[in-house]
């Protein structure tokens, strides 16, 4: 089933963005519209390798907005077989800057944000934080794990895909999708202490075309999520077999809810609230540090979104509650916490961007 839009879209394209794009706009069901909202998304790909190459390439040419590439590794003779981001002139560089040169040189109003920094279960929910979905195209099951628990805590979409020898896997995790719709998490497709040793590429090898393919699939799937169009792979692990030149789905359904998790019906009765009705709340931002940095709403307090999930009882007292985030998925969760602890408390429809959106439509 097709799921809303993450993203509401920019006002208008450039004409220049607008006549590279034209291709995506004569799509049926896609249109102006959703190319609006591929210039507003903020994606975070998690690996500058293999998978994430041309992730970075298929998403920067359809015309996103905001590429966050996380990547601690520097390139390598061996990467260049399946890694098509890098050149021979890289070698020895970091893989985030091939990142930014390629993007670059495809659509030049796509910015790309490269992060040099070893992702760990510490640091996963920093780095990641204020993206509208993840990528995944790590290759060590130990930081496939954090990712995936990063975006859990989010409540953010996950873009899954795995390759090794000529074998692969796409699929798309999300624990807190639109109400109505199952979640689906990593520990459902492999619980926890299932997996044991798993070989690397350097191991048993990897069809270098294989990675492409893959990847291409990552970026349709993430662009089928940020626009709303077309039915997403959540629920549904494609397996691919690229000796055999098979494909084939398999049906992927929760394995338990989480203890914390409420139930949808709980989920139904989070409110949300227009920029206009912020009179007389509490403002509670729960983006992270270095969001807040580039403005807050007058007179709003910031706590992280983990620190509201650890303790929602720290708030108790406030009368009334307006969460807002980015955007406004975060804040959902952060406000079905409040609530369970029996604080009233509401969403910003439309997060910080909305609230921008109509200041400068009234100033």
């Amino acid at each position: 089933m097709a799921l809303p839009p993450l993203v509401e879209p920019v006002a208008a394209l450039s004409d220049a963005e607008r006549s590279r794009t034209a291709r995506h706009t004569r799509l049926a069901g896609f249109g102006d519209v959703a190319q609006r909202r591929l210039a507003a998304a903020r994606i975070a790909v998690v690996g500058a390798g293999g998978l994430g190459s041309p992730v970075v390439l298929a998403l920067a040419a359809a015309g996103v907005g905001e590429l966050v590439v996380i990547d601690h590794d520097s390139v390598e003779h061996s990467n260049l077989q399946r890694q098509l981001l890098h050149r021979l002139d890289d070698l020895g560089s970091p893989k985030v800057d091939s990142a930014v040169r390629a993007a670059a040189g495809l659509s030049p109003e796509t910015v790309v944000r490269p992060v040099r920094e070893r992702l760990t279960p510490d640091n996963a929910t920093r780095l990641l934080a204020g993206a509208h979905l993840v990528l995944d195209g790590t290759d060590t099951f130990d930081t496939r794990e954090a990712v995936a628990s990063a975006c859990e805590t989010l409540g953010v979409p996950l873009v899954w895909g795995t390759v090794q020898g000529w074998d692969a896997q796409v699929t798309v995790f999300w624990n807190e999708p639109p109400l109505g719709v199952a979640p689906v998490s990593l520990g459902d497709l492999y619980p926890p202490g299932s997996v044991g040793d798993v070989p690397t590429c350097s191991d048993v090898g990897v069809l270098g075309v294989l990675c492409l393919q893959i990847g291409s699939l990552m970026a349709t799937e993430a662009i089928k999520l940020v626009t709303g169009v077309g039915e997403p792979l959540l629920g549904r692990v494609l397996v691919v077999d690229g000796l055999r030149a098979r494909q084939h789905e398999v049906p992927l359904r929760a394995s338990r809810m989480p203890v914390s998790a409420p139930p949808p019906a709980a989920a139904a009765r989070v409110p949300h609230v227009d920029p206009d009705a912020l009179e007389g709340a509490l403002i509670l931002d729960v983006r992270e540090l270095d969001e807040v940095a580039t403005g807050m709403i007058p007179g709003s307090r910031h706590v992280p979104l983990g620190a509201v999930l650890a303790d929602p009882t720290a708030l108790l007292g406030a009368d009334r509650v307006v969460v807002v985030c980015q955007a406004g998925v975060r804040a959902r969760r952060a406000a079905q916490a409040l609530r369970d602890v029996g604080i009233d408390a509401a969403v910003l429809t439309g997060g910080i961007e909305a609230w921008a959106g109509a200041t400068r439509v009234t100033a």
